[in-house]
Parts: structure tokens; C-alpha cells; sequence
């Protein structure tokens, strides 16, 4: 119940207090009635005008500027014969400051400085229709009704920039979130296309044994002779099949991957290039090597890459640690720098989107963030009998 009264008074709170200022200019009418500088009218005709003033303001969501003109030109209007009601009520003063308000929160700047330019001009008539009115009454409304414009035009101004930031904040997410989605892409096709070498060189080796196979069995084994012949042919239309899939992986600029693929047995090199340009590399390596899947043994190298790579290029780091773990069914892969900054715009960079999208291919896990102590980790565990 509380919850539900509360958000009703979030989201209707303005009506209510145009609704406790109607009722408050009706009770300022009637209780005021016979002193000093009062109305002089009947009653049912000071009502009925109090309430041309307030009653427009219930409407002040769908056409603020108009709702705060046509109070002017009421309070002008009602100026002519009951002057005492305008000149001389708090809610009128309460009122004009409101519609000051409201035309400096105007959406176009002209026609906010069109609205205080007619306020004051109703404000002069109105001061003029009053016998007792002075250029103190019209200054010290003017400035009153100015300030609350201004108020107004201000707090325009900030909503406009916090709109702007919003809005420039949610398109710098979209494009973050498409580059991540083509980072992503990219790195699945550069690893179908690793797996495709490594997966072509197995079924290779297959095709080649079944094919020795058949030159050494004897003549009356004819049934095993045509299941060989089976395998090898198989081989032959998969590799066939393969090599037209990463062709149509293949980008235009690229050409044959004619390279070996890498290994954590190349570390060393890697480790070199990285020092000769100008980062403290220090590789240690635990527990007792062992041979690691092809697809694997790549990923884990391609890691290791992007993580020093990331740290030249976007880390104020003078040196960098790197560990490989070898444990019976799992190759832990640790980078460890001491920089003050990983990426430029402060989130994960497409090198770490690409790293992400190799652990998972094997099911394993990767973690990267700053350290307590200062720098940036990133650790990463790919199962070997997966």
C-alpha cells in the first residue's frame, strides 16, 4: 500500500500541488473577503476567477508554454475589474512564478524568451490597472518570475545533457557490443581454420596407413582390402570437403596458411621478440611438460600471444610474467604485468573476445582483470582430456 501511494505521488505529484493551490486560492478568497486590500467583488465571481487562474495548470503536461501564457493573459483580463484579486494574492504570485518557471523549460529557446518578453508586458499591464501599483511591485515580480525562468532554463539545459550523455552512452554500447560480435566471428573462423590444419593432418596420416595397409595384405583377403579402400576414399572426399570450407572462410587478402602451426614449445622465441621490444619477459614453467593435443597446444599458444601483445600495446607495464602449469588433465596459463592500464577504452578488448571464444571451443576458463597490488592477470585453464 505505502509502495503504491508513493509512486502515485512520484508520477502525479505536480497535480497535487495545483490541486492544494486551487483549493488554497478558493480559501484565500473566502477567508480574505472584507479586510484591507481585498476584493471587492461577489464572492461567486471571485471564485469563479480564482479558479480561471488555477484550474488551466492541471494541464500543464500537454502544453506547458500555453498553460503559462494563458495565465497571463487571464490575470491581465481579471486585472480590468478585480485587479486586487491578481495584485494583491499568494497564489497569484505562486502562480506567476510557476508559469516563469515552466516557459524557461520550454523546449525551443525562442519561444521561452518569447514567454518571459509577454510576461512581462502582462506584468506591466497588471501593475498599471492597479491604483496602489508602483515600479517597486513591477520589479520585485518581474525579478521573482525571472529567476524562477531561469531556474528553469537551467534545469532544461541539464536534462538536455543528461539525455545527450545517455543517449551517446547507449550508441557507444551497441558499437562496442557489434565489434565484440565481429571480434568474436573473426576469432571462430581463425580457429576453424587452426582445427582445419590440425584435423586435416589426422585424417591425412589415416588416409595414408589405410592405404599402406592395403599394399601388404594378401590377395584372398578381399573383404578387408575393400573396407581399407572405404577409409581411404572417405579421407579423401573429408580433406576435399575441408579445404572448400576454409576457403570459404578464407578472407580476400589472406593467402595459404603455409606456416607450422605454433606451440607452447615455441614460447622461448615468443618470449624473445617480446623482450626486444623493450618489455622484462620472465617465463617460468611448472610441473613436467607433456604432449598436448594439437588444437590445444595452439590455443594455449595463441594465449599466451594475445596476452603479451595486449600488455605492449595497451599497458604502461615495464614487466610482464608468464607461467605455464602443466598438471595431469589441465594447462594453466598465466600473464601477470605491473601496468596501470589494459585497454584504452577502459573494458575487454577484441584480443580478450578472441581469447574467450578459444577456451571455450576446449570447455575451459579464462579470467582477466586488474591485480590488488597494482597491474593486470589474466589466467586461463584449458582441460587436456577434454
Amino acid at each position: 500500500m505505502a509502495t503504491k501511494l508513493r509512486a502515485q505521488v512520484t508520477r502525479h505529484g505536480v497535480e497535487m500541488l495545483v490541486a492544494l493551490g486551487i483549493v488554497g486560492g478558493v480559501v484565500e478568497v473566502i477567508v480574505r473577503r472584507g479586510s484591507e486590500g481585498a476584493p471587492t467583488g461577489s464572492l461567486g465571481a471571485l471564485i469563479v476567477c480564482m479558479l480561471a487562474l488555477t484550474v488551466p495548470f492541471l494541464f500543464w503536461r500537454i502544453a506547458p508554454a500555453v498553460v503559462s501564457m494563458a495565465l497571463f493573459v487571464t490575470a491581465v483580463s481579471i486585472s480590468f475589474f478585480e485587479r486586487q484579486l491578481v495584485t494583491h494574492s499568494y497564489v497569484s504570485l505562486l502562480l506567476a512564478i510557476a508559469a516563469g518557471f515552466l516557459l524557461g523549460m520550454a523546449r525551443e529557446r525562442a519561444l521561452g524568451l518569447a514567454g518571459i518578453a509577454f510576461a512581462y508586458a502582462a506584468l506591466s499591464i497588471i501593475v498599471h490597472n492597479d491604483p496602489r501599483g508602483s515600479v517597486g511591485d513591477f520589479v520585485s515580480s518581474g525579478s521573482l518570475i525571472t529567476m524562477a525562468w531561469l531556474g528553469g532554463f537551467a534545469l532544461r539545459q541539464k536534462l538536455q545533457q543528461a539525455k545527450a550523455a545517455e543517449e551517446r552512452a547507449s550508441r557507444l554500447e551497441r558499437e562496442r557490443e557489434l565489434r565484440d560480435i565481429e571480434a568474436a566471428a573473426e576469432e571462430r573462423t581463425r580457429i576453424a581454420r587452426e582445427l582445419h590444419d590440425v584435423v586435416a593432418h589426422s585424417v591425412s596420416v589415416m588416409t595414408v596407413q589405410a592405404a599402406a595397409v592395403q599394399r601388404v595384405l594378401s590377395q584372398d583377403q578381399k573383404r578387408e582390402r575393400e573396407a581399407l579402400e572405404v577409409v581411404a576414399q572417405t579421407g579423401r572426399e573429408a580433406l576435399a570437403e575441408m579445404r572448400r570450407l576454409v576457403g570459404v572462410m578464407k578472407q580476400p587478402k589472406e593467402g595459404p596458411a603455409l606456416a607450422p602451426q605454433p606451440s607452447l614449445q615455441q614460447l622461448d622465441r615468443l618470449v624473445e621478440h617480446v623482450r626486444e621490444a623493450g618489455l622484462k619477459v620472465r617465463l617460468r614453467i611448472e610441473g613436467k611438460p607433456i604432449a598436448l593435443p594439437v588444437g590445444i597446444d595452439v590455443s594455449a599458444y595463441r594465449i599466451v600471444q594475445e596476452g603479451l601483445t595486449n600488455t605492449l600495446k595497451h599497458a604502461r607495464a615495464t614487466s610482464v610474467d608468464v607461467l605455464v602449469r602443466y598438471g595431469t588433465d589441465v594447462v594453466e596459463l598465466v600473464v601477470s604485468d605491473d601496468g596501470r592500464m589494459k585497454t584504452s577504452d577502459g573494458g575487454e578488448g577484441h584480443g580478450l573476445v578472441g581469447m574467450r571464444e578459444r577456451v571455450a571451443v576446449y570447455g575451459g576458463e579464462i579470467v582477466a582483470g586488474p591485480k590488488k597490488g597494482g597491474g593486470y592477470e589474466l589466467r586461463a585453464r584449458l582441460p587436456v582430456g577434454a
